[in-house]
């Protein structure tokens, strides 16, 4: 009788350890199924992030070649440059005081820096900064 119990004993072990193993294969396949996803994630979150990186940089440094043509601060008035761009572009005072919507006096007072353009008249100012002299003869003749 102990031989019997004995064999009963083994036959339940061997089965049971069948049965552990088939359950722990599967187990080990969806685990190593799961890690290989979860390195391909990795390696696509990586080339995802270099390349986010590579876009941040790119952005950056088109912002920074559009902010220069961009006025950032309000323009400046020189007294040196206004004349020049007046001797420039071969207008009297009172021609360029007609493009810019003041008397040929407030021309003459800004040259002599006894007052400087106010806010308005500085955009007309930097509007004719852009221009030649056959753009401002045509201007004038209208």
């Amino acid at each position: 009788m102990a031989n019997l119990t004995s064999m009963l004993k083994d036959e339940i072990s061997r089965i049971s350890r069948k049965e552990i193993r088939g359950e722990t294969d599967k187990l080990k396949k969806t685990s190593s199924q799961y890690r290989s996803e979860i390195a391909s994630l990795k390696r696509r979150t990586l080339s995802l992030e270099q390349q986010v990186g590579r876009l941040e940089k790119l952005v950056s440094k088109l912002a920074g070649e559009a902010a220069p043509s961009e006025p950032a601060s309000k323009p400046r008035f020189t007294v040196k440059g206004f004349k020049s761009q007046r001797d420039r572009l071969g207008l009297s005072a009172e021609a360029a005081g007609s493009l810019l919507g003041v008397s040929a006096q407030t021309i003459y007072s800004w040259e002599a820096g006894k007052s400087s353009p106010r806010a308005a008249q500085m955009e007309r100012i930097v509007a004719l900064r852009g221009l030649g002299k056959r753009e401002v003869a045509e201007i004038l003749n209208r």
